[in-house]
């Protein structure tokens, strides 16, 4: 029954991702009177949330199931978007964040942790990547079609009826996550429920495992710092759209190219881990990043379009090759609480990173928020390419 996980959760990611509000977040945030700084304060505290949340619901996740922390992460989705309904101040936004860090927090590790044991119970776990790459596909496709009648939805009905639409998407994700089935680990048969090793037993095993494994903590050390970058352009290309000069009916036809950017990098990560190390190729994807940023802030118009769409494209490779990467080498024992300690310290990275960006793009303007990006990741590849050498 758990190889039907699969199919499920093609489904899941699908739903999850049909979220015509995220066409016009930024503007929808801003007409209820949320500057940049207070967008990236919200940043701060979702990555607060994240870092206090984290390690706990991996562990939770690893030591009593992960379908149950998927389940409660569903639930919350939902009420963010019912929430953000009747947001009109700071801390009504606050309090979403929160909430979606928390959501995030119990799905980071226990999404990936489920699909390959999974996979494992049928014997398919060197085909992680493939299957990571195609959900990752699916949520592009998603976003894509959310894109395509978002903008037209909120042209016509109003930002607040996108919300809606997105609140029963998020419905329909976790009544699907509920259908999920649990899968055998290797260690259930050894260890019976009131014999489970303390919580701290599960970090401890986390920690040695990287302390064990030098090349994983560059990979994705690495990737951390596209990731922290690429949150950023991620949530403010629309104003990057806006301060050039173009009209939000274009906002759905650029969201739907992004969308499509990442899909090849996705379905091409698998392949090209034939070919090439882990570590190279995410070397090569931080130099794109980091010369794709500066291009960007410094030819705004077409150029700097086509770069954003360039950089969405190499960032497509990163999350398969991660994330095969870190459970091809975990354990099932371990393997949610080793990757919450993945995303607990990628969010520590982007809450720094947001700090230095919110500061730059609030006194001078978000063209120069981009340059800021580009220096951090300009940073990340000069020094693991001093590092190689």
């Amino acid at each position: 029954m758990t190889g039907k996980n699969v199919n499920k959760l093609y489904l899941i990611i699908f739903f999850h991702n049909l979220i015509p509000a995220y066409v016009i977040e930024r503007l929808f945030w801003e007409q209820r009177g949320m500057t940049v700084l207070m967008v990236v304060l919200c940043e701060i505290i979702y990555a607060t949330s994240v870092v206090i949340f984290e390690i706990p619901t991996g562990v939770f996740a690893d030591k009593f199931g992960r379908k149950t922390l998927l389940v409660f992460g569903a639930v919350l989705s939902v009420f963010e978007f019912i929430i953000l309904l009747f947001a009109n101040h700071f801390w009504t936004f606050a309090l979403v964040v929160f909430l979606a860090g928390i959501s995030s927090a119990c799905t980071s590790g226990a999404w990936n942790a489920l699909l390959y044991d999974s996979l494992l119970t049928v014997k398919k776990q060197s085909s992680f990547e493939k299957i990571v790459g195609r959900m990752n596909s699916l949520d592009f496709i998603a976003s894509l079609l959310a894109a395509l009648s978002g903008s037209i939805l909120a042209k016509y009905f109003g930002f607040e009826f996108n919300y809606m639409v997105s609140a029963a998407s998020m419905f329909l994700a976790f009544v699907l996550t509920i259908l999920l089935k649990e899968p055998l680990r290797n260690s259930n048969h050894v260890t019976k429920e009131k014999n489970k090793p303390s919580f701290m037993v599960y970090v401890r095993k986390s920690v040695s495992f990287y302390k064990t494994n030098p090349r994983v903590i560059s990979i994705i050390t690495q990737a951390m710092g596209i990731a922290a970058c690429m949150t950023y352009l991620d949530e403010f290309w629309q104003l990057y759209l806006d301060e050039i000069g173009y009209s939000v009916l274009f906002f759905g036809l650029f969201s739907a190219c992004i969308s499509l950017a990442r899909i090849p990098g996705n379905l091409l990560a698998a392949y090209l881990l034939t070919y090439y190390k882990a570590q190279s190729i995410i070397h090569f994807i931080l130099g794109i990043t980091t010369i794709g940023f500066f291009l960007t802030a410094i030819f705004p118009g077409t150029i700097g379009l086509i770069m954003i769409i360039l950089i969405f494209l190499a960032s497509g490779v990163i999350d398969p090759v991660v994330t095969g990467y870190l459970h091809h080498h975990g354990v099932s024992e371990i393997r949610a609480t080793i990757e919450s300690i993945h995303s607990l310290i990628e969010s520590i990275i982007t809450f720094t990173v947001g700090i230095g960006f919110g500061i730059i793009s609030s006194s001078f303007s978000i063209l120069s928020g981009f340059i800021f990006l580009g220096a951090i990741a300009c940073l990340f590849f000069f020094y693991f390419l001093k590092k190689a050498l």
